[in-house]
């Protein structure tokens, strides 16, 4: 095998997941050129995975077929006559390119009706709840359907230039000299994963008190910036950057901040794979199947009986797995995490 190309996730954290797969693929063919499929939102984090070669950026829309758009790019990829392509999304549109640029061998789970657009098919879990972590259910790409994987795996990291943080840093007038505390107080999958604003602006307050040269931004996309302005509204020395940042731009931040806190989200992953001090808050969703991956990162998640329920929104309407998880508790991890680092 010596080129394999990749169809990578949709989201930040998932495609930060996969990259334990890479790693793999790499130690398994040292000489293994990869590329990888992925959406133009995606891209800026798999550039800066170092087992990746290069990175197609697609404009394709989530849940839209796209019929031309996805033969056009099979045929500009037929030319780097890959051996392999790995299918990571569970759609049959995702397994659409690989088989329309000929590539022989195209491995991924079942699921969607892709008999035939996949020929090399692993079984997926039958129930939700049931699924392994989602770096293991990637991982098990690597190898034949219902083979025993490896006791330990790869973890995710990116590799930033330290320059660029500092560059980044002097554009949005924060002083590199002090401590940068970055709050990420989105989530695209919904507000089941995201922790108040009021819990936010009073962890906020509390880490002033006890950290009074500490500076403040919250980092998100545009959809973010009002759940951050409510931070501010409450916590005025937060400074409200949610769309103001590419991608990389906001890798860069994080990639220089003392404390990172977190819902469970893209950012979050990016954290836990630049080794930032992360508190991560897990709501809906269950860090056990998608928890962040560094030893500098502690979980804060009650577990209640309702959670992990997976849904978008509360379906008992008082999203109390979050609502109860009280800033002092937070507060605690996070001052560790910043007194750990002094």
């Amino acid at each position: 095998m010596r080129r394999a190309l990749v169809i990578a996730p949709n989201w930040i954290g998932d495609a930060l997941m996969a990259q334990p797969l890479f790693s793999l693929l790499k130690r398994l063919h040292p000489k293994l050129v990869l590329d990888v499929v992925a959406p133009a939102s995606v891209a800026p984090v798999l550039e800066r995975m170092p087992e990746v070669d290069a990175v197609h950026g697609t404009d394709l829309a989530h849940g839209r077929l796209q019929w031309m758009a996805r033969r056009h790019l099979a045929a500009e990829l037929r030319d780097n006559a890959y051996d392999v392509a790995y299918v990571l999304p569970n759609s049959f549109k995702s397994a659409l390119i690989p088989w329309l640029a000929h590539i022989r061998l195209r491995v991924g789970y079942r699921g969607e009706h892709r008999y035939g657009v996949l020929n090399v098919v692993h079984a997926a879990p039958s129930k939700k709840r049931e699924r392994p972590p989602m770096v293991a259910q990637y991982a098990a790409l690597a190898y034949a359907p219902g083979a025993t994987l490896p006791e330990t795996l790869p973890t995710p990291r990116l590799e930033l230039d330290l320059n660029e943080g500092v560059r980044v840093s002097h554009r949005f007038t924060l002083d590199t000299r002090v401590p940068l505390v970055v709050f990420c107080p989105g989530a695209e999958y919904g507000p089941a994963k995201r922790w108040p604003p009021e819990h936010f602006a009073r962890l906020a307050t509390l880490l002033r008190q006890s950290f009074p040269y500490a500076q403040f931004v919250a980092l998100g996309a545009q959809k973010d910036a009002p759940i951050a302005q409510a931070i501010v509204e409450q916590a005025p020395f937060v400074r409200n950057l949610c769309g103001q940042t590419a991608l990389g731009e906001a890798c860069a931040l994080i990639g220089r901040a003392a404390l990172v806190v977190s819902n469970d989200s893209g950012l979050m992953h990016v954290a836990a794979a630049l080794r930032r001090p992360l508190v991560a808050l897990y709501g809906s969703t269950d860090p056990r199947h998608t928890p962040p991956l560094s030893d500098s990162a502690q979980v804060q998640w009650l577990h209640l009986e309702c959670s992990p329920c997976f849904a978008r929104e509360c379906p008992l309407g008082h999203l109390n797995c979050l609502r109860q998880l009280a800033p002092e508790q937070v507060f605690e991890s996070a001052r560790q995490q910043l007194i750990a680092r002094r």
